[in-house]
């Protein structure tokens, strides 16, 4: 079954890109120019977005590097310790806001310290895939269409994490 999920999945991406141009050339429609467009303006959005990106990047490195977080996971070790969570199930929580990779790095350590069937590990894996990189979202999405006024955006998104937060102390206790 394995197999053929194997050679499925390699045999779909082609597929896929000739029945893409298969499409446009049945349709009169010049597939080269429209992928050379295409690829000029993904590049001039990659161009726009890119001092965010590098600001990001940046500010989160600072944040571990500086130790910062390991000082605020320990300020709160007592409140996280009755909803028996580690200090660095806050860290993963604060860096997941903005950088998706840095949480990931959080992560494996958290495996490598707890394991990955430990209630930490499970705790960390439910956050990971129950939340998003919230900051990161917003200025990414909002600068390459440059929306200045974001309204309800941001307080629903923190409310949505949150409540993915709840949810994964809660999963990861019944595990």
């Amino acid at each position: 079954m394995a197999n053929v999920l194997s050679n499925f999945s390699n045999i779909l991406i082609p597929v896929l890109i000739f029945y893409i141009v298969a499409y446009g050339i049945a349709s009169k429609c010049n597939v080269y120019e429209e992928f050379i467009t295409g690829a000029k303006t993904g590049l001039q959005t990659v161009l726009r977005i890119m001092p965010t990106l590098i600001a990001l990047m940046v500010s989160v490195g600072i944040l571990r590097a500086s130790g910062f977080l390991d000082f605020l996971g320990g300020l709160l070790g007592t409140a996280m310790g009755m909803l028996h969570m580690v200090p660095e199930i806050f860290n993963l929580i604060l860096i997941k806001q903005f950088s998706a990779s840095a949480a990931t790095g959080l992560l494996l350590d958290i495996y490598k310290t707890y394991g990955t069937d430990s209630r930490p590990g499970m705790m960390a894996s439910l956050i990971c895939s129950s939340t998003e990189t919230v900051f990161y979202t917003m200025s990414l999405y909002f600068m390459s269409v440059k929306v200045t006024k974001t309204r309800w955006t941001l307080p629903g998104a923190l409310l949505a994490t949150a409540a993915g937060i709840v949810a994964s102390v809660v999963l990861a206790g019944w595990m």
